[in-house]
């Protein structure tokens, strides 16, 4: 049976937790802004303001909660997990202040399940720590996402591997102090197991920044561009530097994925709340034609929507991540397709309707529905995008679905009838 049940210790720590992000981490988005604002490890006074937040939150026994106790995490399950990256989702400062921010997180669970004890000590300690951050080098110009297309090799030279190829969109490079760069090693294999990952610390010679890129709602006249365009111009690595086994680089990035996906995905929840939020809010203040917006059905329409709409998708991530914390490893693909086939769509009708209820207040940048709107684009895209997700819920039920049987479908009443009557069963 299917529980989402709390226990009274958790939601203590829920509701601290929504209360810390509604009155701390909220202010820490206007005090200091920008989406690549929490990654730049370099703005000290930023990092300043945040260590005693840092601290409250280990404090409490919050810090890095997607990470077993071995690793200095609680050890949540994934349904636990998703409830906090819920209350988490409401300011981008947040997971950062409570050391769950991506891609870190996933790269930390690779460090993890993957990484040498040399490796773990090296990038996954001051990672964890909060000291540093990390960067995901995978998609490539020319092939976006699909590993099977992938160009960029790395090959054996006595002993280093040798880098050499191109990796666009890898978030926060420019603040980062290590890539996990997945490269063609085996070229020979079958198409997944052709790649390996390799851990690259910025500072290697031969790492060329072809550009930052920026994206919606990035100043266009400033270089505040957060998804590096990189050339590896024979980059070289020792032998040690492989994360898994060579040929395992598919393995190793599917294990940091579908985690993630959900708590993306609940996080995205977090932010349609808020964005209901200032609708209610905005509904029981706003006067028009002699009366207040909530009084007119339309807006009574948008609201309602986005209530049942948000409930339906929360519901369904969080029954995904009770699968992954009940059923087998791999259970929990198809429904972490449909989260995220759902999350831009339900995203986009919330906040687009919040943008209306709000006029032109909406649009500015005075409320934090604007910075809401120019992330939907990224949304349907982040972790590949939303038509691959589609096309494989579609094909998971398709492959166990059987042709009928006769000229016409099982369910064509003349042909049941028939059958019954002749005593077929």
């Amino acid at each position: 049976m299917i529980d989402f049940r709390i226990e009274p210790e958790l939601q203590a720590k829920l509701d601290w937790m929504d209360n810390f992000v509604r009155t701390k981490c909220e202010m820490i988005d206007l005090l200091y802004p920008g989406h690549g604002a929490p990654y730049d490890v370099g703005n000290t006074e930023s990092r300043a303001y945040i260590k005693p937040l840092q601290d409250q939150v280990k404090a409490q026994g919050l810090w890095a909660c997607h990470l077993g106790p071995e690793l200095g995490g609680p050890g949540y399950g994934q349904l636990t997990l998703a409830l906090m990256n819920e209350i988490l989702g409401r300011s981008y400062w947040a997971p950062t202040i409570f050391g769950t921010a991506a891609p870190d997180t996933g790269n930390a669970e690779i460090l993890a399940m993957f990484g040498t004890e040399e490796q773990k000590a090296r990038f996954l300690k001051p990672l964890m720590a909060g000291e540093i951050v990390s960067t995901f080098s995978m998609t490539e110009p020319q092939a976006g996402a699909d590993p099977t297309e992938f160009t960029c090799k790395a090959y054996r030279d006595g002993d280093a591997w040798v880098i050499e190829g191109e990796k666009w969109f890898s978030s926060n490079a420019r603040f980062a102090s290590f890539l996990i760069v997945m490269a063609v090693t085996n070229p020979e294999n079958p198409p997944h197991g052709r790649m390996s990952m390799l851990i690259v610390p910025t500072d290697t010679p031969g790492i060329e920044f072809i550009r930052h890129s920026q994206t919606m709602g990035d100043s266009k006249g400033e270089d505040d561009g957060t998804h590096a365009y990189i050339r590896y111009n024979k980059v070289r690595v020792p032998l040690d530097a492989m994360l898994g086994g060579p040929g395992e680089g598919f393995k190793v990035a599917q294990a940091r994925l579908g985690g993630g996906r959900v708590h993306h995905a609940m996080r995205t929840v977090g932010k349609c709340q808020r964005a209901i939020d200032m609708m209610l809010e905005r509904a029981v203040s706003r006067r028009t034609k002699g009366k207040l917006l909530s009084e007119h059905q339309f807006v009574q329409g948008a609201i309602g929507q986005s209530v049942i709409e948000l409930e339906q998708f929360r519901l369904l991530v969080l029954k995904t991540a009770w699968i992954i914390d009940n059923e087998p490893h791999g259970a929990a693909r198809t429904h972490i397709a449909m989260c995220k086939v759902q999350m831009a769509k339900v995203y986009h009708d919330i906040v687009q309707r919040a943008i209306q209820i709000h006029g032109s207040l909406g649009v500015t940048l005075e409320t934090p529905l604007a910075d809401m709107w120019m992330g939907l684009p990224s949304l349907a895209l982040a972790d590949g995008p939303t038509e691959v997700h589609l096309a494989q819920v579609a094909r998971a039920y398709l492959k166990n679905t059987k042709p009928a049987p006769g000229l016409f479908p099982s369910d064509h009443g003349p042909s049941r009838l028939a059958a019954y009557q002749n005593g077929v069963s």
